[in-house]
């Protein structure tokens, strides 16, 4: 018999039976028993047989509508499969904060939590003075002018607009650096893992920024045109040149500053109501329970100084003629 033959016996036998531990408690699924099947078939192979069988019984199973109806009808100790994650995978182990309260979030864990250093100095800029530094410093700021024109004074739904585009570099000089990385055999001293942190905490400002500003329609439509545009374009930049296209974003990020700073003042002004600070901002930033907008704000323009640090330091590098690996990534923000 050939080994092709023999799998395919092993996929029919065994997947009808394999996903029946979709439908267990968390505490069964947490038994050794169910680290291998009935024929001995470790736990990683019953999930990867189970993508791909054809049997009706473990068709049904896999989605969890019909993991919870056959639960049900089983009756006994067997619960629901609690679906919380964004692949449909149940978590087991639930996390825990230091009060003892369950940890809700899924999008973040409490180990990537911190305080942000608001003591950071907010009106560091860098003067352009060579060629590109001017090209970069009027090409953000010809970019700002349409951005005033629309949102006017709606600075809520002006930073959800501004954190869209702001975790866009990171994740492209972070993808760029890896794929580099894997090309040529070598370390990255650590700006991979920067680049990519930085754009994980300008997607959470934008998780943030959700609950307080409410977008409309045509602002979710103009955040998918701009986003598409604003990705190729930087992934083009970056490709020509990383000095160009991390300079670019250190001046977006002072102009975040000064739109934070014109946020507060508005915030102190009482022109915006200062409402309690979103459940996920308090727990992201380690911030009291009593927190307010104000506070948010505060942290997240404390964030964007120290991207625009980074960014200008990582363009600095490529102007001596270096390479990012040569010189180590700053300190991330944790």
């Amino acid at each position: 018999m050939s080994s092709r033959m023999a799998g395919s016996i092993l996929l029919r036998h065994a997947g009808t039976r394999l996903f029946a531990a979709a439908a267990v408690s968390p505490a069964a699924a947490a038994r050794p028993a169910l680290l291998a099947g009935a024929d001995g078939v470790p736990a990683v192979m019953v999930r990867l047989m189970s993508t791909s069988s054809s049997s009706p019984t473990a068709a049904a199973a896999a989605t969890p509508q019909k993991a919870k109806e056959e639960a049900a009808k089983d009756g006994g100790d067997k619960k629901a499969v609690v679906i919380n994650s964004y692949w449909g995978i149940e978590q087991t182990n639930k996390l825990m904060r230091e009060d003892g309260t369950e940890w809700r979030w899924t999008c973040f864990r409490p180990w990537e939590t911190y305080t942000a250093d608001t003591s950071i100095d907010l009106t560091r800029h860098h003067e352009p003075k060579t060629m590109l530094d001017k090209i970069a410093y009027w090409t953000v700021k010809s970019l700002r002018f349409p951005t005033d024109v629309f949102f006017q004074r709606r600075y809520g739904c002006r930073a959800m607009m501004l954190e869209t585009v702001a975790a866009v570099p990171g994740m492209v000089g972070g993808m760029l650096l890896h794929l580099r990385s894997l090309r040529r055999f070598e370390q990255s001293g650590g700006w991979i893992r920067a680049l990519l942190e930085e754009a994980e905490n300008e997607r959470m400002h934008l998780m943030t920024f959700m609950e307080v500003a409410k977008p409309r329609w045509y602002e979710r439509a103009l955040v998918i045109a701009v986003q598409g545009v604003f990705f190729n374009a930087y992934f083009l930049g970056y490709l020509l040149s990383p000095k160009f296209a991390h300079r670019v974003v250190g001046y977006l990020e002072e102009e975040a500053i000064h739109s934070y700073t014109e946020y507060l003042k508005d915030l102190e002004a009482g022109k915006i109501d200062n409402v309690p600070a979103p459940a996920i901002a308090i727990d992201y930033w380690r911030l009291p329970a009593n927190a307010t907008l104000k506070d948010v704000v505060t942290v997240v323009r404390a964030d964007e100084a120290h991207h625009r640090d980074v960014n200008h330091f990582a363009s600095d590098i490529h102007c001596q003629g270096m390479q990012l690996k040569e010189s180590p990534a700053p300190i991330g923000y944790h």
